[in-house]
């Protein structure tokens, strides 16, 4: 474990190149696991499942695909071929082959992060890299000239799905890439196993103890050296050179450990529940991709299974040891870490990533990022009215899906970037058998009162209960009149919300929330709860 001492498991909101350079220490990593944007030509999406599993249609660009060649793309290339180091040389070459195109932007990019990442990474850690086939064969290279070729470990072939009918020409595309290396030639490593194929266990264990009911099979005692007289003796009618002692064979056979052929000939009994299982080897087809009904599916897009980071966490790092996600999405690795007893670091550069991971890991650790006595911390968001307007200066977008993390809402249906629906955030909640909805607009300039009429207008429109408008700038008394005047939502008799409710981003970050019926909250799907310390090593099915 490279961390000693008290350590706060940290989320980090930014893009993690500056926060590598800025915040993570030389040698302080013992295990990186890295899924960033595979380079294809999609938009990259949030979306957020419903609590009774199904496919949302709520969906928001969290960030574009961006790795296109441009300006950033073009300085981080000069700063790489700046230098005269291997790197240097096989970027130059890989810029003179295929040009500046988006490949080339995906591969500095990423080289870049890669350097970091080996810089942090402690002597005996290791680092996986999940990618797919499209620019695996490139970031392969990319690996040997920062870790060196000696220093990779594996090629692993994760099958995603079992191919069905296709319509199509061609192999269907099943599986991703994931590449795993070391900083070192010594490094952190717990065998992993996973259960014997039942055919397996049927060819080769199909004895089954009488009382008991262990299956078992039988290995061979004759000893293969003819010479050894003192290994040579009767038992039970057979006379032959025996593996063991005569003393050992006593002992055994009072154990009952000892099978008898027909003829009376001892054999070993080799049980199936004291072996390890089957080898993990570098083909993983045991760990299928989530289904749209999996119990742990969050509505993420490119959502990995616990399984796979389970299997990888275990594999590569002890209890205590430190985990890096510098891509950490939906926050399946930091899940795992918390719940396989590791120490953790989460960067995303979305604040809609990192509200969804501090809502899966209260739901499933009852962590509490507001309560300070926990050992758990976000770094990036803003603390108070001035980081909130610094974060709509430089991004309205990710201003409102904080805004929107803040109060509890998920984004709006089939918002499009740069569209203004009048929706931008909705909760739900269930009275009975019904589904009831709240409007939330988030705003980050001037405020006025026709604003409050388009919000009482789009909540009559959709027939919601209750409409919120956050602003980072106080209301003007109109405005605050007009939400008055709108009167109350009364969904029983004792029971009323105000129908219009003005909230403050100040008075939101001083423990302000929104007036609804709470006990039937369904906004969002939750993760399942888990407990810790359960998980030991080698538990890697």
């Amino acid at each position: 474990m490279s961390q000693k001492g008290e350590w706060k498991n940290k989320l980090f909101f930014g893009d993690n190149l500056p926060i590598l350079r800025e915040y993570i220490k030389d040698e302080s990593i013992d295990l990186i696991y890295l899924d960033p944007p595979f380079n294809s030509k999609a938009t990259y999406n949030v979306l957020f499942g419903e609590k009774d599993g199904s496919q949302s249609e709520a969906q928001i660009t969290a960030f574009e695909d961006t790795w296109h060649w441009g300006d950033e793309a073009q300085t981080t290339y000069d700063e790489l071929v700046s230098k005269s180091d291997k790197l240097s040389d096989l970027i130059e070459s890989l810029h003179s082959f295929l040009g500046a195109n988006d490949m080339m932007a995906y591969l500095v990019m990423m080289a870049i992060r890669l350097v970091e990442l080996r810089r942090v990474l402690a002597p005996t850690g290791s680092l996986y890299l999940h990618c797919d086939p499209t620019a695996s064969h490139y970031l392969k290279l990319v690996l040997d000239a920062i870790f060196g070729a000696k220093y990779f470990r594996a090629e692993i072939v994760w099958r995603r799905i079992n191919a069905k009918g296709l319509a199509f020409k061609g192999y269907p595309k099943n599986h991703d890439i994931i590449f795993y290396c070391t900083a070192g030639r010594i490094f952190t490593w717990n065998r992993a196993y996973k259960e014997n194929d039942p055919e397996y266990i049927k060819s080769f264990y199909k004895y089954v103890e009488e009382g008991t009911g262990r299956r078992f099979r039988i290995s061979d005692l004759t000893n293969p050296n003819r010479n050894r007289p003192n290994l040579t003796y009767e038992w039970h009618g057979h006379t032959r050179v025996w593996r063991w002692k005569i003393e050992r064979m006593e002992k055994a056979d009072k154990k009952g450990l000892l099978y008898y052929s027909r003829t009376g000939l001892a054999y070993q009994k080799r049980y199936l529940d004291e072996m390890d299982g089957k080898a993990i080897d570098t083909i993983w087809d045991d760990i299928p991709s989530l289904q749209a009904n999996s119990p742990e599916r969050l509505g993420y897009p490119t959502q990995k299974p616990e399984a796979l980071l389970k299997r990888i966490i275990t594999a590569s790092s002890d209890k205590g040891d430190l985990i890096l996600d510098p891509f950490c999405g939906c926050g399946t690795a930091v899940s795992m870490a918390e719940h396989l007893d590791r120490k953790w670091i989460g960067i995303d550069i979305t604040y809609l990533a990192i509200s969804l991971i501090e809502t899966r890991l209260k739901n499933q650790y009852n962590l509490d990022f507001e309560n300070q006595l926990l050992p758990y911390e976000v770094i990036g968001d803003p603390k108070d009215a001035a980081g909130a307007t610094a974060l709509s200066l430089q991004s309205r977008h990710h201003f409102e899906w904080w805004t929107l993390g803040k109060v509890g809402a998920y984004p709006a249906h089939n918002k499009k970037k740069g569209a203004d629906s009048g929706i931008d955030g909705i909760l739900k909640f269930k009275l009975g058998n019904k589904f009831e909805k709240i409007i939330v607009q988030v705003k980050s300039g001037s405020v006025h009162v026709n604003q409050i009429r388009e919000l009482i207008h789009v909540v009559d429109k959709e027939k919601a209960a209750i409409g919120v408008f956050v602003t980072l700038t106080p209301p003007t008394k109109p405005m605050i009149k007009e939400a008055v005047q709108e009167g109350f939502y009364k969904p029983f008799e004792h029971l009323s919300y105000k129908r219009i409710q003005i909230m403050t981003v100040d008075e939101i970050l001083k423990g302000a929330v929104i007036d609804y019926p709470k006990f039937g909250d369904v906004t969002f799907k939750q993760a399942q709860p888990k407990y810790k310390n359960v998980a030991e090593q080698g538990e890697l099915l």
